[in-house]
């Protein structure tokens, strides 16, 4: 039986760690630097849990040595450490981050590693990787690579239309940070929460704009071969123009913890919440312009005997596939590994890719 460590025990790192340990095919640890969450977790033969300082590097390597694999599911700022170790240790690694820096220094910790590297195995960066690069191979050629993605309230109830499902660090961040794209066929990055526009799916209006992280290595990947590739973040109308007003008129995006304390004080906390995906690809085809459009809408439910939250499945379920895949030997056991690598039939086939079938 494999031995895994899971770093990180908040929504998205328990809900790994338990379903991991539901499967019956791996015994995890699951590691976090304070007791308190780790309390509630419901522990067995297959699931252990350890308070560790997850910046002590000697610690880290001690725990993650003779193990398997690491899964980091911690604050975006302690990818790269944990990465490092696990390069030191010898085991196999993945993450769940959306930051583009910290993403840069993992594939270069990977160039040597003698393990295999996947960052960027969640829902977006991750799955919504999968899916583009599964529609763009449909095409002779490709024009257009458009993703839309959005964790949302099923009852929005505030001027936000928003519901805290997951890292307010992480939201935060992506709204902050430059965003990658493909403009015109030429590499760039441009403003988080530009590029507004709405949209209607199945009679809901909505809005995107862009954010940070969610192309993971597309743009390396469809480079030269694509005049226009970008995510953007899906979210009620109005979102947007909030937003804007607290991070750049109050310039609150100098004062994060500020910014972190109003949103956790005042935005609720919901497990009635809907993922909507968006991905189009438009390209030639026989000498024809067409356009392939996978839209899906997941909504929280019963996953591994345990009511979860759409946020909490569409994540886990991301990481837990694509670790799944590796530990079976369908992936490369070594070096970097894009989401694109992985296929969406290899993905939707796996046990815990039940949740994305339509």
């Amino acid at each position: 039986m494999k031995e895994v460590v899971v770093v990180g025990a908040g929504r998205i790192g328990s809900t790994i760690a338990h379903m991991l340990a539901h499967c019956g095919d791996y015994r995890i640890t699951l590691v976090d630097r304070s007791q308190e969450p780790l309390s509630e977790i419901e522990t067995g033969p297959a699931l252990t849990t350890a308070v560790l300082d997850i910046t002590d590097e000697a610690s880290l390597v001690r725990l993650l040595t003779g193990k398997y694999a690491v899964v980091s599911a911690a604050p975006f700022q302690l990818t790269v450490a944990i990465a490092t170790v696990a390069a030191k240790a010898g085991v196999h690694y993945l993450d769940l981050t959306e930051d583009v820096e910290s993403t840069r220094k993992v594939i270069e910790i990977a160039a040597s590693a003698k393990t295999a590297f996947i960052p960027q195995s969640g829902l977006a960066p991750g799955f919504i990787s999968i899916v583009a690069n599964d529609l763009a191979g449909r095409f002779d050629s490709l024009d257009t690579i458009r993703m839309r993605v959005g964790a949302l309230p099923q009852y929005p109830s505030n001027a936000l239309k928003y519901s805290l499902t997951w890292s307010t660090d992480g939201v935060i961040n992506e709204y902050i940070q430059p965003c990658e794209a493909i403009v015109d066929g030429k590499r760039m990055e441009v403003a988080a929460l530009e590029g507004l526009e709405e949209f209607s799916l199945d009679g809901v209006q909505y809005e995107a704009f862009n954010t940070s992280g969610g192309l993971g290595s597309l743009t390396d990947t469809y480079k030269g071969k694509v005049q226009t590739l970008n995510y953007r973040t899906i979210r009620y109308p109005g979102h947007a123009a909030i937003m804007r007003m607290l991070l750049q008129d109050l310039r609150l995006k100098d004062r994060r913890e500020v910014l972190k304390d109003v949103l956790e004080a005042a935005v609720p906390m919901t497990s009635q919440d809907v993922v909507v995906i968006l991905v189009t690809v438009l390209g030639q085809r026989q000498g024809r312009l067409m356009q392939e459009t996978y839209a899906n809408k997941i909504y929280s439910g019963l996953v591994a005997g345990r009511q979860m939250t759409a946020i909490q499945i569409t994540t886990a379920t991301s990481a837990c596939a694509v670790f799944d895949l590796l530990a079976t030997g369908k992936l490369p056991q070594k070096g970097f590994i894009r989401q694109e690598d992985i296929t969406l039939e290899a993905f939707l086939e796996n046990r815990f890719g039940a949740p994305y079938r339509q």
